[in-house]
């Protein structure tokens, strides 16, 4: 059996004009911007979700005068828009098409951000249809003044608590393949373990002793741009720090940490070359600690374009990771 990339329109900074006439000329898209750009657009078939920060077809750049659009290739059946909240989350899999994939944007902060990252691990049918996408921010400067938010193409909607989703059949033949391209891996140091499941943790056993973590990563000048990774059966998985507050010891995470998985902190790896079917990927996201920590505005990411995120979704919320998505023929 082969499998041959389907090649999309490739996703790209686009002008509000001209993203409002390819919404009129009826394409289903996917669209990431600034929320006052957002809301001049008007009603069709597209999903979209607040952030600044993009990799454009020019490099990476912070763009308040553009949007990123990615097209989405409609097979026949139409794909369906939908909100989840907390008491629904759990069945975005489950309502998915059963040959397709779910194109996911959640709120930062919100309700479902929290939900799904604690929670989607026991989706039902998750890891058996492919999810997809990214959570939407905003400025870092505006943290304390803006939310982030999520707005339906189709009833004009704008949501700051609710997960939105994309279900988009595929046809016999073709399928969704979700990748991520991580340039951390696990160190060799001391092994970490967390009482509990959160974004939050003030003490945790290292080696099996239990210390209080903030005073542990003190006392051992670590590297806060380097995140805790675990390792999932060989896929490295990142859990970046938010901060840490002194005052209480607690430290915050972007990613929850789970208490059933063991960490290590975080070495780079080699560069990882960039994939055969980098220039055919339907979509690409990348973290917002990517680009300051890598120092990307200005630079290339190969052929990945997309928007820089405040998490990505591949099956699972993650960090520091560029995720992508690939459909192939069959």
């Amino acid at each position: 059996m082969t499998t041959a990339a389907i090649s999309p329109s490739a996703g790209r900074l686009m002008s509000v004009a001209e993203t409002a006439r390819r919404i009129a000329e009826g394409a289903w898209l996917w669209i990431a911007g600034d929320e006052a750009l957002l809301r001049r657009l008007p009603r069709g078939h597209w999903i979209g979700g607040t952030i600044p920060y993009f990799m454009g077809q020019d490099g990476g750049q912070t763009c308040h005068a553009q949007l990123f659009v990615t097209e989405v290739t409609a097979y026949g059946a139409p794909p369906q828009i939908r909100y989840y909240d907390v008491t629904s989350l759990a069945r975005l899999c489950a309502e998915a098409p059963e040959h397709g994939y779910s194109f996911l944007i959640i709120p930062a902060f919100s309700a479902a951000h929290s939900y799904y990252a604690r929670n989607a691990p026991g989706f039902e049918d998750m890891f058996v249809k492919p999810v997809v996408g990214w959570v939407a921010g905003v400025h870092l400067d505006q943290l304390a003044q803006a939310v982030p938010a999520v707005v339906n193409g189709e009833s004009g909607e704008f949501d700051t608590e609710r997960a939105l989703v994309m279900h988009v059949a595929l046809p016999a033949g073709c399928h969704a393949r979700v990748e991520i391209v991580n340039l951390l891996e696990q160190g060799d140091g001391d092994r970490i373990r967390f009482p509990e499941t959160g974004f939050s943790a003030a003490t945790c056993l290292v080696n099996g002793q239990p210390v209080q973590f903030a005073d542990y990563l003190a006392g051992h000048a670590i590297d806060l741009s380097l995140p805790l990774v675990a390792d999932y059966c060989g896929a490295m998985v990142n859990v970046s720090f938010k901060g840490v507050e002194r005052t209480s010891g607690r430290v915050d995470f972007y990613a929850p940490v789970f208490s059933d998985v063991e960490y290590r902190l975080a070495r780079r790896g080699a560069p990882a070359p960039e994939p055969a079917e980098a220039g055919d990927a339907a979509f690409s996201c990348n973290c917002i600690l990517n680009y300051l920590y890598d120092g990307l505005e200005g630079q290339r990411t190969g052929a990945f374009t997309g928007p820089m995120t405040f998490g990505e979704i591949a099956y699972l919320l993650l960090n520091q990771t560029l995720v992508y998505l690939a459909i192939e023929r069959t």
